[in-house]
């Protein structure tokens, strides 16, 4: 579960390396430890973020932009001089858990320390071993490009007082083994707040509001995951979690943006009993006070503008009531993602086109195609206004200029996003 585009997301993918003059200490991991740390890796999804396109496997150097620059994530590869291969144990777990380097510099927090500090001894040290088996990858990411004073790491000790509480996530006696197991793998290598969980000015996560919804980077809003029926999971049982966990997709929803990116690189690959265990603790979480939100007025025009679009382009895969086709197109109506406060996700998949997941346990494959280069700023703000508003969604309108703002960032976010706008 993945992490966003405020100070926070500055502050993820700068894990990390530094070349010290110490041999590193692998220790005498077994196989049953170093397979613990390959799953850890996977509910952290590591690779999606230390990993550029083309590149090697953990090697660093994905960019990622944000408001205040550019930011590249580095080498976790055992590599001596460029990696990992000259920190201890000792060293790794004191950067996953109180987010601080070998060389005793600040991590930015969008390594997301800040839920990794909940990992235990153990399972840190496993995870360590699993990243000592990689293949070493001699590379240097780019410099960080950040907004002055941004790139003066000291800062960050700053934002560690207001918003890092260290500490091992501590079970809760009064809940079940099973619970406890989804607890710590969401507010811990899962990290699904990072995401999940709107953050301020300062990118700190808002304990207030923890999974009710927020920024997933880059345009993308991830909805929320309390029990709210709306916007969040209420309307899902267990096994709706698992599915989407395991596949990108069940009788509600499809995913699309970072989320197809998490469901392949990380949630397909763990075990039934963790996402049982995941589910379980998702749906313990009480709705959150949006229930009955006022979306506030709606234009009878826009709905009548976007009911024609609606038919014109989008009746023939989600269907005049919005149910979508089993297994193939996703539903619209009564969905969490479609009704989220916030219309990112829907306006970006709508200019640019996206494809839902496709692992080995439902490879589909099916994509959407991009509408940016065929409809209008207020086209495209009067069918979602629709979608948004009909077969018992209720969402609050979307406004031309905010699609028009979307249009002007997605071409910031590189040539995939330029190529799939431009059209045939």
């Amino acid at each position: 579960m993945r992490i966003s585009c405020t100070l926070a997301v500055l502050l993820t993918l700068a894990t990390c390396s530094a070349p010290a003059a110490v041999a590193a200490d692998f220790g005498n991991a077994d196989f049953t430890s170093i397979q613990r740390g390959r799953s850890l890796a996977n509910a952290g999804d590591c690779i999606s973020c230390h990993t550029a396109k083309g590149g090697k496997p953990f090697a660093g150097g994905y960019p990622v932009e944000t408001p205040f620059g550019t930011l590249y994530s580095s080498n976790i590869t055992p590599d001596l001089m460029t990696g990992l291969g000259n920190w201890t144990r000792k060293d790794f777990y004191r950067a996953m858990h109180e987010g601080i380097r070998k060389d005793g510099q600040h991590l930015y927090p969008a390594c997301p320390y800040p839920w990794f500090t909940k990992m235990t001894r153990e399972d840190v040290d496993d995870l360590k071993s699993y990243l000592d088996t990689l293949q070493p990858v001699r590379s240097i990411p780019p410099e960080n490009d950040l907004i002055w004073p941004l790139g003066w790491r000291a800062l960050v000790a700053g934002w560690n007082l207001l918003f890092f509480e260290p500490g091992v996530y501590t079970p809760d006696p009064a809940q079940s083994t099973l619970w406890n197991r989804g607890a710590y793998l969401v507010q811990g290598p899962g990290h699904c707040a990072a995401c999940h969980t709107p953050k301020n000015m300062l990118g700190g996560t808002d304990r207030d509001r923890a999974l009710q919804g927020g920024d997933a980077g880059e345009g993308w809003f991830a909805p929320g995951l309390t029990g709210n029926r709306r916007t969040g999971l209420g309307g899902w049982s267990e096994q709706d979690i698992v599915e989407y966990l395991k596949t990108g997709a069940n009788p509600h929803t499809a995913s699309s943006g970072p989320m197809t990116e998490v469901v392949m690189n990380s949630t397909q690959h763990l075990g039934e009993s963790d996402l049982r265990a995941i589910a379980t603790y998702l749906k313990s979480i009480p709705a959150h006070e949006t229930e009955d939100g006022d979306p506030g007025p709606i234009d009878d025009q826009a709905m009548a503008r976007g009911e024609a679009l609606y038919v014109d382009q989008c009746m023939g895969c989600h269907m005049a009531d919005g149910e979508g086709q089993p297994d193939a197109f996703p539903p619209l109506a009564n969905t969490s993602s479609v009704q989220a406060p916030n219309a990112q996700t829907l306006i970006q998949v709508v200019l640019a086109g996206d494809h839902m997941a496709d692992p080995p346990s439902l490879p589909t494959g099916l994509a959407m195609p991009a509408f940016g280069w065929k409809l209008g700023d207020q086209q495209i703000a009067d069918v979602l206004t629709y979608i948004r508003n009909s077969w018992g969604n209720r969402a609050p309108a979307v406004r031309a200029q905010t699609v028009a703002d979307m249009r002007e960032s997605v071409h910031e976010y590189g040539p995939r996003y330029q190529r799939l706008i431009s059209g045939p």
